[in-house]
């Protein structure tokens, strides 16, 4: 048994190229809301280090109260050495090696969490166009994937497929016996185009298509 690959990528047809046309009642105005909502719906709310952030800012601000009243009742706790950190504060220089590392450290950490905060994480589901923005629909991945294969199994000559997301990209892989290879992932292409227009996905996917000849 002999494997040959070949691969062709769909970035110049986008499955939006396919897309049906939008019935006379919809405006495009309100079909943009829709996607934008499921967009939104489907987007990780990021939980893990917010509940990170918040807990290390209670315990921090506890631990202020703590001291601040004591103090104020003459019997100060002291579990934050202040005085040895008020006098090394008072002698050290800005340059020195130990103040650099440590503003360099903490703005990292900032940098990181707001990169975590902003930077859109990769979607629970696949959105779907429904027109109406208070009706969200979403596709699990592996439902999206087992479609694009099955459609691609349909295409004469194919024994078997499968396909994987990455990123913006359905990497799709048929396998096949004696056929030209070249046209024939033309054919399993375009099988898997027409399912993502029929599929009407909110988000463009590119498609690659990686044929296999088995013999």
């Amino acid at each position: 048994m002999t494997t040959h690959e070949t691969t062709q990528h769909g970035a110049d047809e986008p499955s939006g190229a396919h897309r049906a046309p939008v019935p006379p009642q919809r405006s495009r105005a309100a079909e943009r809301a829709a996607d934008r909502a499921a967009v939104r719906a489907f987007r990780p709310s990021r939980r893990i280090p917010a509940v990170v952030v918040a807990a290390l800012l209670a315990l921090l601000s506890l631990l202020v109260l703590a001291e601040t009243i004591s103090a104020l009742a003459g019997r100060p706790l002291r579990w934050i050495p202040y005085d040895r950190m008020l006098a090394w504060a008072g002698s050290t220089w800005w340059s020195d090696p130990r103040v650099l590392i440590g503003a360099a450290v903490v703005t990292l950490a900032g940098l990181g969490l707001l990169a975590v905060a902003l930077v859109p994480g990769r979607p629970r589901m696949v959105p779907v166009r429904s027109g109406d923005p208070d009706l969200i629909i979403g596709l699990r991945p592996r439902s999206v994937t087992r479609a694009l294969a099955h459609a691609a199994e349909q295409v004469p000559g194919v024994r078997s497929a499968r396909a994987t997301r990455r990123g913006h990209t359905f990497a799709v892989t048929p396998t096949t016996c004696g056929r030209d290879v070249d046209g024939f992932g033309q054919d399993v292409r375009g099988a898997v185009l027409s399912r993502l227009a029929a599929l009407d996905l909110v988000e463009p996917y590119r498609v690659s298509v990686n044929v296999r000849e088995q013999r």
